[in-house]
Parts: structure tokens; C-alpha cells; sequence
């Protein structure tokens, strides 16, 4: 008798207490009902890879006008436009946009040549610098390779954040074949004493691929040595390598990207 009487008090108990969670809360549906900002009406590309319509198109397969050389800012940006293509003139240096950027979103295709000759760090070796620091390589850089078949160290492979981070999956296409990134930029911001008060982000989808999630990153690119902090900096341009390795140069096309305000704002 005792333990049916413990056994029937348990069950009262639980049942008790699942009427008690399924309770209606308090308070109206309305009370959790924003209605404002309203998001501003963006209308989306023909694609996913068309630029939608708050978009600035970078390149348009016309013209540089966006862009300038990186070590002689204000030049036309050497590099060759041909048939609605990009592409790398090797010996000329990089090139970055003539605007700053904080953060972005941003959409960009390019391709290794079906000739691609080379290995390793040596076979169709680029970079998208997400915010170029200055002369020659300074930034943060996103790798471009040739990773098909081609192998390498996996943090400067194709889809890595140089040096710091191993993409999550090589997506890569064979040469010849047009590959996308889809960034999403957080960029740093600074404390008034110049120390670092939130670090850079980015997530980067490598032909509609997830590789880079969310990823903090630990300071511009080094190719030599621990990334790390510096210098504080505001928003910067967006940089295009030219490796100086001797393999085949790389061709870029529908390049646009999409200003986003700060986090929280």
C-alpha cells in the first residue's frame, strides 16, 4: 500500500508540473511585436551571383574604374581587361579598389587557366585581400590556388585565411572552370589606446560551399611568423594579388560588393 501511495504521489507531482511549464505565458502576442526598422527593399540579381540592387559592381567586365595599382595609388590599374575578363598582368604588382571598405558583403569569381602549370604554392597562386594595409601584401588575405589535385599546406590552400585558418571543405572546380566566393567581412575595430577591441571576422562560402564559418581571425596576414595585431586602422580598400610565382596568370570577372552596417547597429 505504502509504495503505491509513494508511486501515485510521484505521478500527481509530474503531471502537476507539466501543467505548470505548459501554461500560458502572460501578456499579449502583440507585447513581442517589433515593427520597427523595417528593412530597406533590396531587389536580388537574376541569380545569386548577380549583384543585387544595392550593390557597387567593382568590375563590370568593361573597366577599371574602381580599381588603381597598390604600390602607386592613383595609377590606372595595370592588369589587362579583355572579353568581359580580368586578368592578372604579372610584373605590374597588385591592384585594390580606389574606395575603403568597413564591413561587406562581398561577391567575387575567378579562374585558373586550363594550361595551368606548377605545384604547390607555384600553380595559380593569387589573393583577395579583404582590407589591404598598404604597399605590396599587406592585409588580410583569403588564398587563391589552384587546389585541384594540387597539393599544398592546408592553411594556404584555396579558401584559407592565409596562414591562420584551414578551410573547412576543398570545394575547388578543375582548371578552366569559373570559381566563386561569397565573403562576409567583420572588420576590427580598435580601442582609443590603439589595442584591439574586437578582432576581424569573416565567413566565406567557396562555390556556394561552406569553408570559412564565422572565423576570428588573429591578425593581418604574415608569411613569415605568428599573425598578430598592430597598428590600429579604420576602413580599407580591397586588394588583388599578383603572386610572383611563374605559373599562367589568373582572370577574375563579376566582382560587386554590398556595404553593411556595424555590428548592432
Amino acid at each position: 500500500m505504502r509504495t503505491c501511495l509513494v508511486a501515485t504521489a510521484l505521478l500527481v507531482g509530474s503531471v502537476g508540473a507539466a501543467v505548470a511549464q505548459t501554461a500560458p505565458p502572460a501578456g499579449k502576442p502583440e507585447d513581442t511585436e517589433v515593427y520597427t526598422p523595417v528593412p530597406p527593399v533590396v531587389m536580388p540579381g537574376k541569380t545569386s551571383s548577380d549583384a543585387p540592387s544595392d550593390a557597387l559592381v567593382l568590375f563590370d567586365g568593361k573597366t577599371l574604374d574602381q580599381w588603381t595599382a597598390t604600390d602607386n595609388p592613383g595609377a590606372l590599374a595595370p592588369w589587362t581587361v579583355k572579353d568581359g575578363v580580368l586578368t592578372v598582368n604579372k610584373g605590374t604588382g597588385n591592384i585594390q579598389t580606389k574606395r575603403s571598405f568597413g564591413n561587406y558583403q562581398l561577391h567575387l569569381e575567378w579562374r585558373v587557366p586550363a594550361n595551368i602549370t606548377g605545384t604547390g604554392q607555384a600553380r595559380g597562386n593569387s589573393g583577395l585581400f579583404l582590407a589591404s594595409l598598404g604597399k605590396g601584401d599587406d592585409g588580410y588575405e583569403l588564398q587563391i590556388l589552384d587546389s585541384y589535385n594540387n597539393k599544398t599546406y592546408t592553411n594556404g590552400m584555396a579558401g584559407s585565411v592565409y596562414k591562420q585558418i584551414v578551410p573547412l571543405a576543398n570545394p575547388t572546380r578543375k582548371p578552366g572552370e569559373w570559381q566563386t566566393y561569397d565573403v562576409i567581412w567583420t572588420a576590427p575595430t580598435f580601442a582609443p589606446g590603439g589595442t584591439v577591441a574586437t578582432p576581424a571576422r569573416v565567413t566565406v562560402l567557396f562555390n556556394g560551399v561552406l569553408v570559412e564559418n564565422n572565423v576570428t581571425l588573429l591578425g593581418p596576414t604574415r608569411y613569415i611568423g605568428k599573425a598578430a595585431y598592430g597598428a590600429p586602422h579604420g576602413p580599407a580598400p580591397i586588394k588583388l594579388q599578383a603572386h610572383g610565382d611563374k605559373s599562367e596568370p589568373l582572370s577574375f570577372r563579376n566582382i560587386w560588393i554590398r556595404e553593411l552596417s556595424a555590428v548592432g547597429q
